[in-house]
């Protein structure tokens, strides 16, 4: 198995709403915001090889966005850079056997469709792969709520409806690549939010999307204002972060500006850190 980080486009947001109720003089020695208070994030994909696939988690922001909106989010590449790096690795979106998505928000699915052009609606990109997202999350994509309904993508809903190509996953039962790959469920970012882990050598690899989006965030009472359920956020991630150090695992970062790559460790008073590594 081969395991490579795919950089997609950048991003920036308001600090304060990337984590939630800590206090600017507690978040900003972590992170330095720029003139605007927003800090700088990653939105990076993981392509696994194996068994003759070719699969990506996630697809990053992407470039669908019309300027306006990308200035909004602070995307400062018009063009799709997770393609980009992609053919940096000898493929192209066509050759993408299967994309497993932990959610549907913007920020993690945008990816999924081409780049912005004026007077068109951005197409679904990856005409070979398979889609999968757990049935809780399609669901909220489809009917969301009030506070989250602007981080859902209405037309990229509807394209993966009609691929043909998407697969809902209910439970944690199903795994991929004779069991290498397996999920976890979580809801406290957002309902259904679809983990997944990695079997490898060195120990297991969870990709852990926005339960945790970057190493500040390994710090279990942290979280982000965009969560839904903050409280349930705090215990579901600190019973991975448990786990994990149990198991001698690590976590693959997808907003994490610096590292894609921690693992995780805990000193005597279980207060949890993430260390840089290799995937």
């Amino acid at each position: 198995m081969k395991l490579t980080a795919i950089e997609g486009n950048t991003q920036k947001l308001d600090g304060g709403a990337m984590f939630g109720n800590a206090p600017k003089a507690l978040w900003s020695r972590w992170i330095e915001p720029d003139e605007l208070n927003r800090i700088p994030l990653a939105c990076r994909a993981l392509l696994i090889q194996s068994d003759g696939e070719n699969i990506l988690l996630e697809a990053g922001v992407g470039a669908f966005f019309e300027p306006e909106l990308r200035k909004r989010y602070g995307i400062t590449e018009a063009s799709h850079c997770l393609l980009d790096n992609l053919a940096q690795v000898g493929l192209q979106h066509a050759d993408i056997d299967r994309v497993i998505l932990s959610h549907l928000h913007f920020d993690h699915a945008g990816g999924l469709l081409s780049q912005w052009q004026e007077g068109e609606e951005p197409s679904l990109l990856f005409p070979n792969a398979e889609f999968i997202v757990s049935s809780t999350n399609w669901e909220r994509a489809r009917n969301p709520h009030a506070r989250d309904r602007a981080s859902f993508i209405k037309t990229l809903n509807q394209q993966l409806a009609d691929s043909g190509r998407l697969r809902v996953i209910e439970d944690e039962a199903t795994t991929l690549l004779n069991g290498k790959l397996r999920f976890h469920f979580s809801d406290g970012h957002t309902p259904g939010l679809m983990l997944t882990e990695i079997t490898t050598p060195d120990g297991p690899l969870v990709f852990s999307a926005d339960l945790i989006p970057a190493a500040p965030w390994v710090h279990t009472a942290i979280g982000m204002g965009y969560d839904r359920f903050p409280e349930l956020l705090i215990n579901e991630k600190t019973t991975l972060l448990r786990d994990l150090v149990a198991r001698n695992g690590r976590l693959f970062l997808t907003h994490d500006a610096s590292h894609p790559c921690v693992r995780v460790t805990a000193d005597e008073k279980q207060r949890y850190s993430g260390v840089p590594c290799e995937l």
